[in-house]
Parts: structure tokens; C-alpha cells; sequence
């Protein structure tokens, strides 16, 4: 069931977010205002900095958060599980040359971050519990008079803040404590949940001095963290960078475990992370921002324009260079296996002769179609009778494959329908382990082994996770309870509060996968009406930063 819900889940997001058209639309938004404002990522990057130092900052203007309050709250809602297992997962699809295209869309989304915050914080306004309230959907009912895009808007954040910043974070919390420490998934999940409870009721305020203790702090030690394996590993630095840029238009080859990746693929997932990272034109971090203190709205949009460079081209890059130069990305760990990355092809192909290993590879990046098993597999002491299948997980030859029930080898059969294994209808307490690629958190983990720390590196990714991930939560309950504000009012915060917070706890275990790829459609739906919103404002934000550049640079 959970298989065929992912099925359809990929099939919607292969229409949106995975799509040619969405990615092109994303990169051609930001590449048209990179040249239609003069490449401003170049030319204010040090003006950016100084005000973020708070050189420009007077006490008197309107607003409920400091310009570096309200860049480490968004920050915060930024640097997360897109930072540690969203640079794995896109390795994992898509090869070192997805790394590449996640920083491409950093940079020229630094030029969406400040068009969006520029024409959010000019259209604010002060919600009826007085608060400051803005993002897109008040430039688009104040400015464009399109109350209906604004609703679509609102109603795509709130989806979002369950799909971005509630089910992956958590998610992937859980399942590094997990990996690691072996602590239970619904544990984790309960702790954080009363956590971030008490956290998100003291709003905005409560949000901006816990993000700006917290973020500045979490993101040197982790850069400390992936420093150190680098010079650990730094004879593979140079080939890494190599493989990162050497292969951009060309597919990326079957290498160890991995089984090849192609352009196509690379520039997809790479983009698509990129996104999920940094969020550069999803609209959300233009929430965070419109509740600083300043009367230039495009004061703020120099400092949103900082927030690409340190999340992806800085902490992405650092991430994506420690999985290469470790060379964990290739190899095979023993793991419990997730139904939704299990495939079992008909007939035995053997990974050591390179004539089959080549078909299962052009299986897996869908040059050619291999037949997929059905019907009933017996297990005898938690093996396989059956020599004629291929078990293939998370993109690899599955090795010393075992089912388990509990802590015990099952005896039994278990249904396979076109290629899936079906578990649901037996004990819930059966699963499947064995050695294959890992992706996402669990991939990170095992890079950091790899340093000077040897295996207590694998205690900087859940530690980090923890910080990351839980302060995006954070982020992502203010966006939510703002687009609330909008279309319902104040009142109503609570309750979605409430729910926010049952749905984290449940989030905690459930399927990987799945999670990344409803995170997927939920990007697609908050961006696209962004998108549509600050191209059609292109003449207002380029007079906007000219009129600033007059009153403020030249003065």
C-alpha cells in the first residue's frame, strides 16, 4: 500500500516539481532578474553584509524582529534536512554533478530572495492582534488586486508548512537518533513535539530569539564538522571537485555500488533540492523577513539575498564535498530496508559480471525496462528460496538480504506484485534488512565516519539534524500560522498550532521516502504563484532598487 501510495505520489510530482517545465520556469525567473537588475548578488553582496551589521538600523521603524533576527529565522527555516540529507539524496539520484546544479540554482536564486522579500516587506501589514503580518499573498491582493492567487498562495504555505518544514524534518530527525543512538522513532517524535509546542505559542518574537542563538552556533560547528573530514580525506578533494564540475553534461558512470545517474536526472534532483534547501522564489522566507524593523523594503532584500550563499553555496557545498571526498556515496551498508526503495526484478543479474550489472543500470536510470516479479516468495530462516530474483534497494544490488520478524529470522511467504513487496498484511513487526546504498541522513552519517573523528563523526549528523531540522519546524510554524492569519484570521493560530504539532509526532515514523516526495509537490504549489507574482511586478522591484540605490548607496 505504502509502495503504490509513493507510485502515485511520484506520478503528480513528475507533472510538477520533478518536471522539465517547473525547473526551467524556477532557474528562468532568477537567470532574467540576474540580468535585468545587473547581477545585484555581485554588486550589493558587501552592501548585504553591513546591513545586516546593523549599520542602517534605527529603533523607531515599524516591525517586530532586527534585520538579523529575522535572517536567522529565516535561515533557520532553510538550513535543515535540505543541508545534510537533501545534498545526499540528490548525490544519490543523480551523481556529483547534482551538487553542481544545486549551486547554480543558489546563485541565481540569491536575485529571487531579493525581489520576493523586497515586495513582501513593501506590502506588509499589521495583523488585528498586532502583530506584523506579510509574504507574497499581501503583494499579490495589495499590489496585483489578485485576491484568488493570494489564496492559492496561502492555502500552498500552509500545505507547505506541513510538507517543507514539519513531515521531512522530523522525519529525518528520528531516523538519524535512530540509526545512531537507537532511540525509537516515536520517542524522538514525542520529546520534540512538547518542545516545539511551547516554542511556537510565544510567536514571532519567541521564534527570532531562539533562531538567533541558535543558528549561528549550529552552523560553525557543523562547518567546523565537515572541515575536519576534508583534511581528513584531502587527496580526494581535487577528484571531488572534479566529478562535481567534469561531468555536468555528461552521464555520470556505474561506480562501485552506484549504478550511474544521467544529465537529465542530475539536473532535475540537483535543482529540485537546490530549491528545498534554499527555497530561493518558494515565497516562504519573505514571511520571516516583512517582520524586521525598516522602512526600505529593499534594505531587507539585501539581507535575504545572503541567506543562498550561506545555506547552499557554503553549507550544501561543504556537505556535498564531505560525501564525495569519503567515496561513502558508492558504497554498500548494512541497513534496514524501506519497502518504498525495495524493487524485485524477475530473473538473477550478477553485480560482478559488468553485462548484467549494465542492464539493472539501465533499469535504474530508465534507458531500458527489466520484467518486475509477481506472485509469492517463500523465506526459510529469513533467506530467499528462490535464486531467480533480483533484489535491488535504494538504487543498488541488495546483499545478505534477511527477513526479520522482531528479533527473530521469519519462516513464511510474502507477496510480490509487480516488483513490490507486500508486508501489510502480515505481523507489523516484520522487515527486511541487508547491505545496499543509503541516501539522505543515514548517507551523511556515514561520510562524517570517515575523519579524524573516526566513528564518533557519525555523532555530528543526528546532533546537527537535530538543530537544523528542529529550528526549520520552527520557521515553518510561523509561515504556516501567517498564510492562517491571511485567509482566516488570528483566532485560528492555535488551532493550527495544535495540529502542526500532532502531525510532527506522527511524522516521526513514517516511510522516508514517501515524505521526500510529498515535500516535493508542496514546494511546486507555495512556488508557483510566487513565480507568476514577481514577474509580473518586474518594473515596480527594478525602480524600487534603483530608488534605493539613489537614497541609500549614493548618498
Amino acid at each position: 500500500m505504502m509502495q503504490q501510495f509513493n507510485d502515485v505520489l511520484i506520478l503528480i510530482d513528475s507533472y510538477f516539481g520533478g518536471s522539465q517545465w517547473f525547473v526551467f520556469l524556477l532557474l528562468g525567473t532568477g537567470l532574467f532578474f540576474t540580468f535585468y537588475l545587473g547581477f545585484p548578488q555581485i554588486r550589493f553582496f558587501n552592501h548585504a553584509i553591513k546591513v545586516l551589521s546593523g549599520k542602517y538600523d534605527k529603533s523607531h521603524h515599524i516591525g517586530d524582529t532586527s534585520h538579523f533576527q529575522a535572517l536567522s529565522t529565516a535561515l533557520s527555516g532553510t538550513i535543515g534536512t535540505g543541508n545534510i540529507a537533501g545534498v545526499a539524496l540528490a548525490i544519490h539520484l543523480g551523481g556529483p554533478s547534482a551538487l553542481f546544479w544545486m549551486l547554480i540554482t543558489a546563485s541565481v536564486g540569491m536575485t529571487t530572495k531579493l525581489v520576493e522579500v523586497t515586495l513582501s516587506h513593501k506590502y506588509r501589514e499589521q495583523a488585528e492582534d498586532g502583530t506584523i503580518s506579510g509574504g507574497p499573498m499581501y503583494y499579490m491582493k495589495n499590489r496585483l488586486n489578485m485576491r484568488w492567487l493570494a489564496a492559492i498562495f496561502a492555502f500552498a504555505t500552509i500545505f507547505s508548512a506541513f510538507g517543507t518544514g514539519c513531515l521531512p524534518q522530523i522525519n529525518s530527525i528520528s531516523n538519524a537518533l535512530f540509526s545512531t543512538f537507537g532511540i525509537k522513532h516515536y520517542i524522538t517524535g514525542g520529546v520534540l513535539a512538547v518542545l516545539l509546542g511551547v516554542i511556537v505559542i510565544g510567536g514571532i518574537k519567541r521564534i527570532a530569539k531562539v533562531s538567533e542563538r541558535l543558528v549561528p552556533f549550529m552552523a560553525v560547528a557543523y562547518i567546523l564538522g565537515s572541515i575536519s573530514v576534508l583534511a581528513y580525506n584531502y587527496q580526494n578533494i581535487i577528484p571531488s571537485l572534479t566529478a562535481i564540475f567534469g561531468n555536468i553534461f555528461s552521464e555520470t558512470a556505474a561506480v562501485g555500488g552506484f549504478l550511474g545517474s544521467t544529465v537529465v536526472l542530475a539536473f532535475n534532483r540537483g535543482v529540485n533540492r537546490g530549491l528545498f534547501s534554499n527555497e530561493a522564489g518558494q515565497g516562504s522566507a519573505p514571511i520571516a523577513h516583512a517582520a524586521a524593523r525598516t522602512e526600505e523594503p529593499v534594505s531587507e532584500g539585501m539581507v535575504a539575498l545572503l541567506e543562498p550563499f550561506i545555506d547552499t553555496i557554503i553549507i550544501c557545498l561543504l556537505t556535498g564535498l564531505v560525501i564525495l571526498s569519503s567515496g561513502a556515496w558508492q558504497e554498500k551498508y548494512e541497513n534496514q530496508f524501506q519497502q518504498a526503495d525495495l524493487i524485485v526484478l524477475a530473473g538473477s543479474y550478477n553485480e560482478n559480471i559488468p553485462e548484467e550489472k549494465a542492464l539493472v543500470a539501465n533499469h535504474i536510470t530508465k534507458k531500458a525496462t527489466l520484467p518486475l516479479y509477481t506472485g509469492n516468495l517463500q523465506v526459510k530462516n529469513g533467506r530467499f528460496t528462490n535464486t531467480n530474483i533480483t533484489l535491488i534497494h535504494a538504487r543498488s544490488f541488495a546483499e545478505d538480504v534477511k527477513v526479520n520478524l522482531g528479533n527473530q529470522l521469519y519462516n513464511g511467504d510474502v507477496t510480490v506484485k509487480n516488483g513490490m513487496i507486500d508486508l501489510s498484511p502480515l505481523n507489523s513487526q516484520l522487515y527486511i534488512t541487508g547491505k545496499s546504498l543509503v541516501h539522505s541522513a543515514p548517507l551523511s552519517s556515514k561520510a562524517f565516519n570517515k575523519g579524524f573523528l573516526g566513528n564518533w563523526g557519525q555523532y555530528l549528523i543526528p546532533i546537527s539534524l537535530l538543530l537544523f531540522a528542529f529550528t526549520t519546524t520552527v520557521a515553518w510554524a510561523y509561515y504556516g500560522d501567517r498564510a492562517v492569519t491571511y485567509l482566516f484570521g488570528s483566532k485560528y493560530v492555535r488551532p493550527f498550532h495544535i495540529i502542526y504539532v500532532i502531525v510532527f509526532f506522527i511524522a516521526s515514523f513514517t516511510d522516508t521516502t514517501i515524505v521526500w516526495t510529498l515535500s516535493g509537490i508542496a514546494i511546486t504549489l507555495m512556488t508557483l504563484p510566487n513565480l507568476i507574482g514577481i514577474l509580473l511586478l518586474h518594473k515596480e522591484i527594478k525602480k524600487s532598487v534603483n530608488d534605493y540605490k539613489k537614497k541609500v548607496l549614493n548618498r
